[in-house]
């Protein structure tokens, strides 16, 4: 399967890319992304056949279906990395919490993020491509705080991979920055950013887009590419546990095959929800994907009312951080699968030049047939977070946004999935205060501690050990100098 524009073709790029080339070099022409030249179909009984099937046969043959150019062998490598989570037959449980709603928990890996599903097996792949070809690659990471650990995790020391990260400065919490500044590979440099997660974003899109840039690593023999969900080699691992949600409710015998369901999903940068809409497009029976957003409620006004305008918008630092964004970039991967490359083009072109763009009434309405969605504040996810642990369950502040939607926009009474991105303890501070109903300043070593002793959660160990852990990366710049310091960051390494 070949891989096009979302904006089109500038004449100098190929027309179409295989899969291996799209997540090599993941730019494509006018600032646009790859998306698959059409998605498969997958069989009538696809889901029947695979109810007695583990999650990495699952994994396989949707990768398969998708007939991309990487060997059975490199798959497989890839996929065996699941084996390292909490539970190698289940690596992201969904979880019964009331009659018609589910959990999946998508945080069981070496990070306790739901990047893990789609980073291991991804920097797998990259990573043995690239030593295939004997090219020698950076990896940029932009994160709010949960790709960045898994990214610096799947590539660390790597051969012919090296990998810069940029966070965020004072914009993720304490277990979030410390998992990046103690990673002691020999190929990492972490970069903390005076800004916003939107300024390391936009700071790695205009480094993929840099012939400046380019040309300096040229010079020392290196490719570029990315970790961010801009790459479909993340978003092709995003599109199976949507699947493995639907399978687990067959299995738990809370529907049969061909009941519809909703999903809910919590949403800064559309890559979780991108992939469910893809799952829906490959025939899993969807109702509505439901998108939860927080204060930052861009994605909210967008699907509600077809306009994106960030032109007088403040980024809002919120208990939940991995959804504090503006500018989120796979919402262009549904424009072109809805309006097409010319009209994506144009869109983005007026967000980059007015900070705004508006799509039409029947445009809307396309996008509407797809997505409903519903933000919420910080006191809802405190309340959410102590009603539900009252009843037995600890979640964190991001899975909380999602009862938002589960209570207010389904319109069916269907089973439902909320995906939980992230572990309670990423977040400890956050969930103490909602427990406690308090808003003392605790720190995120007392805050787990607490938690683990007074409400006997579990404290994983890689999590305990940060706190001893020494810290290696201590840089922290202006958004203005990151070239440069990646650049001196390959020179010296």
């Amino acid at each position: 399967m070949n891989f096009i524009e979302t904006r089109g073709n500038d004449g100098v790029k190929p027309l179409e890319v295989s899969f291996s080339e799209a997540i090599l070099n993941p730019s494509a022409s006018f600032g646009g992304l790859y998306v698959p030249k059409e998605l498969p179909k997958l069989e009538e009984n696809f889901i029947q056949k695979h109810l007695d099937k583990n999650y990495k046969k699952l994994a396989y043959d949707i990768l398969k279906a998708f007939k991309i150019d990487i060997s059975d062998d490199d798959i497989n490598n890839a996929l065996s990395l699941y084996d390292n989570f909490d539970d190698a037959k289940n690596p992201c449980p969904v979880v019964k919490v009331k009659e018609d709603l589910f959990v999946h928990e998508q945080y069981h890996g070496p990070t306790r993020a739901f990047k893990d599903m789609a980073l291991q097996p991804f920097g797998s792949i990259l990573s043995s491509i690239a030593k295939k070809r004997d090219e020698k690659y950076l990896i940029l990471a932009a994160t709010s705080g949960d790709t960045g650990p898994a990214a610096l995790n799947t590539f660390k020391n790597k051969e012919n991979i090296k990998i810069a990260c940029m966070y965020p400065d004072g914009g993720t919490s304490d277990v979030q920055r410390l998992q990046m500044v103690c990673e002691d590979g020999e190929n990492q440099k972490v970069i903390g950013i005076k800004g916003n997660f939107d300024d390391a974003q936009t700071a790695l899109k205009n480094l993929l887009n840099s012939q400046s840039f380019k040309k300096e690593l040229d010079n020392d023999g290196i490719k570029l590419s990315a970790a961010n969900s801009v790459n479909f080699g993340r978003i092709i691992f995003q599109i199976i546990y949507h699947f493995h949600s639907y399978l687990e409710l067959i299995r738990q015998n809370e529907i049969k095959n061909h009941d519809k369901i909703y999903l809910v999903v919590p949403s800064g940068n559309f890559g979780n929800v991108l992939g469910a809409y893809y799952a829906k497009k490959m025939g899993l029976p969807i109702e509505k994907l439901l998108v939860a957003s927080n204060e930052n409620n861009i994605l909210t006004e967008w699907i509600n009312t077809g306009v994106y305008d960030i032109k007088d918008k403040q980024l809002i630092l919120t208990k939940s951080p991995a959804m504090d964004i503006l500018k989120s970039s796979n919402i262009e991967r549904v424009m072109y699968d809805l309006f097409g490359a010319k009209r994506t083009k144009e869109l983005f072109e007026n967000l980059a030049k007015d900070n705004i763009f508006t799509l039409t009434n029947d445009e809307k309405q396309l996008l509407q047939s797809e997505f409903s969605a519903i933000n919420s504040d910080d006191s809802y996810g405190a309340i959410k977070i102590k009603e539900f642990l009252d009843n037995g369950y600890l979640m964190d502040p991001h899975t909380a946004t999602c009862l938002k939607a589960y209570e207010n926009l389904r319109e069916k009474d269907l089973k439902t999935v909320i995906y939980s991105t992230a572990e309670w303890t990423k977040f400890s501070p956050t969930v103490l205060n909602a427990l406690k109903q308090d808003n003392t300043k605790y720190n995120d070593k007392e805050a787990l501690e607490e938690i683990a002793h007074k409400y006997n959660a579990t404290l994983p160990d890689n999590i305990k050990k940060l706190f001893n852990s020494k810290i290696i990366h201590k840089t922290i710049i202006d958004k203005k100098d990151i070239e440069e310091e990646i650049v001196r960051f390959i020179r010296e390494n």
